[in-house]
C-alpha cells in the first residue's frame, strides 16, 4: 500500500467536521475523534482508517461503516471503500474486547484482551493534576485507595457532586495508576448511557453473553453518570447482576453520579442497596480557597501573558458553579492574550467573561439548597425529600423551597417534585410562609441572609 497524501488528509479534515455536525460532538467524540489515516491502496482505491482496539473499530464499522464510506466517495478523494483496524502500535492500558470463538465452539463468545491507547485515560486527568481542598479531599483519597496496589477495603466506590466537579477527572486517574502498577488487568470504563446503549444493541443482537462476559471479566469497572439508567428495568437489571458478579469476584468499581445514592429516583432499591454499602463520597462545589488553588497551579504553567493576581481573584469569586467553567475561564483569558498579544488586567478580564459572570449567578441549583438548608439547620439532607411534617423538618424544608423559587428558574412544579413528588401548592405555601415569617421572624430573616451569602459564594 502507498503511504498518505496531503489530498486524503485535506478530505479526512472535511468529512471529520461534516461527522461532528451530523452525530453530534459527544458521539463523535467518543468514537470517531480517536480515527486516524492509515495505509491507502490506489489500485483498489482502499483506505484504513486506525483506531485504539479491536472493539472501536468493530463498533465504529458497524455503527458509522456505511457513513463513512459513502463520506469518503463524496469527497472525490479517489476513495471507494474504507477499512476499519486497530491501529498497529497502540500502547496504554488493557480494555477489554469481544471476539468470536470459532465455528467449533458454536459461536460462543471468548475474550481477547489487547492494548488501547494511552488517550483512552487523559494524562491531564491523573491524581498530580487534581487539587484537593475540604470539598474533595475524601473522594480522592478513596479513589487513589481503589486504584492502590493492595486490595481496598471497600467496594464499591460512590462518587457524587454536581456537573464539573472532577468527578470524570478521578475515574480517569484510578485507571491510569490502577494500569500502571497492574497493566495485564483488564480495565473497563463506560457511561451510564453507554451502559444502556450496548446492551440494548446486544439483546437486539441476542448477544448478550458476549456484553455480560466482557463486563465481568473487568478487574476495574469505571461507570460515570449512574442516574441515566434511570427508569430502564432491564438495564437496571443487568448492571445489579453485574455489580453483584464483580463484588463477589473482588474486583474494583467506581460509580459516579449527580447525586447521592438515596435521592436517585428511579433506581431499583437493590441498586441503592449495593451502592450505598460501599463507600459514598461526595463532591461538594470548590469553595473559594480550592478554587484559588486550582487558578494559581494553571496559572504556574501557562506562560505568558501573565495573569495578575487581582484576576485571579476575581475568577475564583465570580465562576462558583463548576471547576470545568472556572478552568474553561481562566483559558480563554490566557488564550485570547497570547494570540492577540494583549496583557492580561482586571477591566480586560471582566468584559471578556461578563456572560459567564452572569449564568454563573443564575445556575444555583435546587440540590444545592437543599444541602445547604439541611447542613444549617443540622438535619439529614435526606428530609428534605421526607413526608415527615416535624417542625424540625418541615421548617428547614420550607426554607430550602422558598430559595429554590428565589434563586433558580425551576418552576414550581418542578420544585415540588424535587422535594419528594410534592404538589406545587405546597410549594405556594412554603414560598408565603417564609416571606411572612421574614417580616415577623429576626432569626428567620438572618438565616435566609445567611443561606443566600452561602449560595452566593
Amino acid at each position: 500500500m502507498a503511504g498518505k497524501d496531503a489530498r486524503l488528509e485535506s478530505a479526512w479534515s472535511a468529512i471529520r467536521a461534516g461527522l461532528r455536525r451530523d452525530i453530534g460532538a459527544r458521539l463523535f467524540d467518543q468514537w470517531l475523534k480517536p480515527a486516524r489515516l492509515g495505509d491507502y491502496c490506489p489500485e483498489s482505491q482502499t483506505l484504513e482508517l486506525l483506531l485504539a482496539s479491536d472493539f472501536s473499530a468493530n463498533f465504529v464499522s458497524g455503527q458509522f461503516g456505511d457513513r463513512l464510506r459513502m463520506a469518503w466517495r463524496c469527497a472525490n478523494a479517489g476513495v471507494r471503500e474504507v477499512r476499519l483496524l486497530r491501529a498497529p502500535d497502540s500502547t496504554g492500558p488493557r480494555l477489554l474486547q469481544i471476539v468470536r470463538a470459532s465455528e467449533g465452539e458454536e459461536g460462543a463468545a471468548a475474550l481477547s484482551e489487547d492494548s488501547a491507547p494511552a488517550s483512552n485515560f487523559q494524562p491531564r486527568h491523573s491524581f498530580d493534576q487534581f487539587v484537593t481542598g475540604e470539598a474533595n479531599r475524601l473522594a480522592f483519597s478513596a479513589a487513589q485507595a481503589m486504584a492502590a496496589e493492595e486490595q481496598p477495603r471497600f467496594t464499591p466506590l460512590f462518587l457524587h457532586g454536581g456537573t464539573g466537579q472532577g468527578k470524570t477527572h478521578l475515574l480517569h486517574a484510578a485507571a491510569a495508576a490502577f494500569s500502571a502498577h497492574s497493566p495485564s488487568e483488564p480495565v473497563l470504563y463506560m457511561s451510564a448511557e453507554r451502559f444502556m446503549m450496548e446492551f440494548v444493541n446486544a439483546m437486539r443482537a441476542n448477544d448478550t453473553m458476549a456484553f455480560k462476559a466482557r463486563l465481568r471479566a473487568a478487574r476495574l469497572l469505571l461507570i460515570d453518570d449512574i442516574q441515566f439508567i434511570a427508569g430502564k428495568g432491564a438495564t437496571q437489571e443487568e448492571f445489579l447482576h453485574t455489580i453483584n458478579d464483580l463484588i463477589d469476584a473482588d474486583a474494583r468499581i467506581i460509580i459516579t453520579a449527580d447525586r447521592a445514592p438515596q435521592m436517585l429516583d428511579g433506581i431499583d432499591p437493590r441498586i441503592l442497596s449495593r451502592l450505598a454499602g460501599g463507600l459514598v463520597a461526595d463532591i461538594q462545589p470548590a469553595d473559594l480557597d480550592l478554587r484559588l488553588a486550582i487558578l494559581e497551579g494553571k496559572r504556574a504553567v501557562a506562560g505568558d501573558p501573565p495573569v495578575p493576581d487581582a484576576v485571579i481573584d476575581f475568577l475564583a469569586r465570580s465562576i462558583r458553579s463548576n471547576v470545568r467553567e472556572l478552568e474553561g475561564a481562566f483559558n480563554k483569558l490566557v488564550a485570547y492574550g497570547q494570540l492577540t498579544g494583549r496583557s492580561i488586567d482586571l477591566e480586560f478580564a471582566q468584559g471578556m467573561l461578563a456572560d459567564a459572570v452572569r449564568a454563573n449567578v443564575r445556575r444555583i441549583t435546587v440540590d444545592e439548597i437543599q444541602k445547604a438548608c439541611a447542613a444549617h439547620y443540622r438535619i439529614d439532607p435526606a428530609e428534605m425529600r421526607s413526608r415527615r411534617r416535624a417542625r424540625a423538618v418541615a421548617r428547614p424544608r420550607q426554607v430550602a423551597m422558598y430559595l429554590a423559587k428565589k434563586m433558580t428558574p425551576r418552576s414550581l412544579p418542578e420544585i415540588g417534585r424535587i422535594f419528594g413528588g410534592r404538589d406545587h401548592s405546597t410549594v405556594i405555601h412554603a414560598v408565603r410562609t417564609i416571606e411572612d415569617l421574614r417580616q415577623s421572624n429576626p432569626d428567620i430573616d438572618a438565616d435566609i441572609r445567611a443561606l443566600q451569602r452561602q449560595l452566593e459564594g
